[in-house]
């Protein structure tokens, strides 16, 4: 029997959005309403109140920037992986350079207030406050995953080692706790607001480590997913089918990814996210990669008997998410291995319209199955071959191929500029962006 799919709610993004802000408030408030006019007074007073906020505030952020990552499936099933990805990204400066201006405001703060200099000041903070130097390395570590995340920087890393660098800020956020609560001047004396921020970051952690660890190693347990088979689809395309247990049970839509751990030495330590080319027919299920990098050029030399382990399936590129009665479909390049899973899982006579674009006919991937889908669907396949000026897509070329794309939802899946021109062309169309859908591959 198949597992029955949970239907992605947008009223849990919006209760999330309440009692984020609402949250957000009370750490204002519980902060600010501790100081008194007579501690602001004091030399180094002001500076001191402002290192108190800062802190406070920036690990707030730093707590909603984990939650965002820890893929609560009510969550992520309305945002998907980039809108998750993007809400990332706004926050993530913000609680770094706020936990940096505390530890800034507050040294100084108290170097006048000890009438001391700032370095000495440093040096008798870590020797005489209790998970101080735990603190100061927290700020470290937040600062090296802060520089990472820098545009220029994080296109020149390779994605493992980005990987390894982000881990370091959960090190870091464990690291501060115990500073938090002990040295907060928001907490000293306050056991009712200790209480109330241990159990903040309690249930953080738990919700992290419920569906980011427990999670993925009991569904792995269950389904024993290993590889029967490594197909070659097209020059530098490749396809690995999984057999395993109740993949049926496995509560995936069409156009969703897992991450995927293939544990052989010197992959096993790595899980990266691609997405089902085809619903689980079981036993099997089976994902397509192309060679974009060592990982998944690897995935071609990977051998049948190999053990897989999963986490997800991640993602809102599915149909639960269509605005309109009618879709239409784009894709490029390997984009085509979602759009492939989500059309086999239209409903039977929803006539989409499906434009594939790819630089060859020989890199029309999974080409015969998307054709038989179609079909199936009762819809049409325009296949545009060539580069980006022969294969053109604009709002005019669009028009023409799908007379009623006003009256479409559009889902496109493919490189991020491809997407990205989409994006645009859909809204000099006209058509809403809650009836645009995409999955873009980059992290």
């Amino acid at each position: 029997m198949t597992r029955r799919r949970q239907i992605p709610h947008p009223g849990a993004l919006r209760a999330a959005e309440i009692a984020a802000a609402i949250g957000f408030v009370v750490v204002i408030v519980m902060t600010v309403g501790t100081e008194t006019a007579s501690e602001l007074a004091l030399p180094g007073g002001v500076l001191t109140f402002f290192g108190n906020l800062t802190g406070m505030v920036g690990m707030y952020l730093a707590l909603l920037m984990v939650l965002l990552v820890s893929r609560i499936p009510a969550i992520e099933g309305v945002l998907g992986q980039d809108g998750l990805l993007r809400w990332h990204r706004r926050l993530g400066p913000w609680p770094l350079s706020l936990i940096g201006a505390h530890a800034v405001f507050t040294t100084f703060g108290y170097a006048e207030t000890s009438r001391s200099g700032a370095w000495a000041e440093v040096g008798r903070l870590i020797s005489s406050y209790p998970d101080m130097l735990a603190a100061f390395v927290a700020v470290g570590l937040m600062a090296l995953a802060g520089v990472a995340s820098i545009r220029a920087i994080r296109h020149r890393l390779r994605r493992e080692t980005w990987w390894v660098i982000h881990l370091y800020l959960y090190l870091a956020l464990a690291l501060s706790i115990a500073h938090v609560i002990v040295l907060g001047q928001a907490f000293v004396g306050h056991p009712l607001a200790q209480a109330l921020w241990a159990a903040l970051w309690a249930a953080t952690a738990g919700l992290v480590l419920v569906y980011r660890v427990v999670m993925p190693i009991y569904r792995s347990l269950r389904h024993q997913l290993r590889v029967v088979e490594v197909r070659s689809e097209a020059p530098g395309v490749t396809s690995i089918i999984c057999s395993g247990r109740r993949v049926e049970r496995l509560p995936v839509a069409g156009g969703q990814f897992l991450l995927w751990r293939f544990m052989v030495r010197g992959m096993w330590w790595q899980a990266h996210p691609y997405s089902l080319s085809s619903m689980p027919h079981p036993p099997y299920v089976r994902l397509t990669v192309k060679a974009v990098g060592d990982h998944s050029a690897a995935l071609a030399r990977i051998r049948p008997g190999t053990r897989v382990f999963i986490e997800g399936p991640y993602g809102a590129f599915t149909r639960h998410a269509q605005y309109r009665q009618k879709a239409v479909l784009l894709a490029a390049g390997i984009g085509v291995t979602a759009l492939r899973a989500l059309l086999e899982d239209l409903p039977r006579k929803s006539g989409p319209e499906v434009i594939i674009r790819a630089p060859s006919r020989e890199a029309l991937v999974l080409h015969d199955e998307v054709v038989e889908l179609v079909h199936q669907k009762k819809g049409q396949l325009h296949e545009l071959i060539g580069n980006r000026q022969t294969a053109r897509i604009d709002a005019r070329s669009l028009r023409k191929m799908v007379p009623d794309i006003r009256q479409r939802d559009v889902f496109v899946c493919g490189p991020p500029a491809f997407v990205a021109t989409i994006e645009r062309i859909a809204a000099d169309l006209g058509i809403p962006k809650e009836a645009v859908h995409h999955e873009a591959f980059a992290y």
